[in-house]
C-alpha cells in the first residue's frame, strides 16, 4: 500500500474517533509507532474533562508516551482531524513525533501552515514531516454539521 493510501487509511480512522466525541468540537488523532501499528486514539475531552488543554492530540500523544513508556516518539506518526493549534504543534515537537498528517486546514488557529508554522520552524530543534489535507472534504464536512 503506498504512502497516500495508508494516510487515508489512518485518516479515517482518526474521523470515526471525532465522530465519538459527543459535545465536544469532533476532532480525532491517532498515534502509530515506526511499524504503523495504532498505539493510541483519542477524541476531543475538553468538555468531558473540564480541561481547556485536552485537545485530541494531546490526549493521544499523552496515551502514546505511555504505551511506549518514553515520552519521546521518534519515528511515530500522529493522524489528526485537523491541523493542530500552536499547543498540540508544541507537544509533537516535544514528544519528537517524525510524521504529522492532518485533514482540514484551520485558519483561525492552525499552527501547520495556516497561520504559523511551527512544525516547520528552522529554529526549532526537532521537524516532523508534514502531510496535509488528506481526507480534507470529510475531515472539514464533519465540523461544519457540528457547527450548524
Amino acid at each position: 500500500m503506498n504512502r497516500g493510501a495508508r494516510h487515508e487509511t489512518w485518516m479515517r480512522r482518526a474521523l470515526a474517533m471525532a465522530a465519538g466525541s459527543g459535545d465536544d468540537v469532533p476532532v480525532g488523532a491517532v498515534v502509530l509507532d515506526p511499524t504503523g501499528a495504532e498505539v493510541a486514539s483519542a477524541h476531543n475531552e475538553r468538555e468531558l474533562g473540564v480541561d481547556p488543554t485536552a485537545h485530541a492530540e494531546i490526549v493521544a500523544i499523552r496515551r502514546a508516551a505511555l504505551a511506549a513508556n518514553d515520552s519521546h516518539l521518534d519515528g511515530y506518526t500522529l493522524v489528526v482531524t485537523l491541523e493542530p493549534c500552536t499547543m498540540c504543534a508544541g507537544a509533537i515537537t516535544l514528544a519528537r513525533i517524525g510524521t504529522v498528517v492532518f485533514g482540514a486546514w484551520e485558519p483561525k488557529t492552525g499552527a501547520v501552515g495556516s497561520l504559523w508554522d511551527v512544525l516547520r520552524d528552522r529554529r526549532l530543534n526537532h521537524r516532523p514531516e508534514v502531510y496535509p489535507g488528506v481526507l480534507e472534504a470529510e475531515c472539514a464536512a464533519l465540523l461544519r454539521s457540528f457547527f450548524r
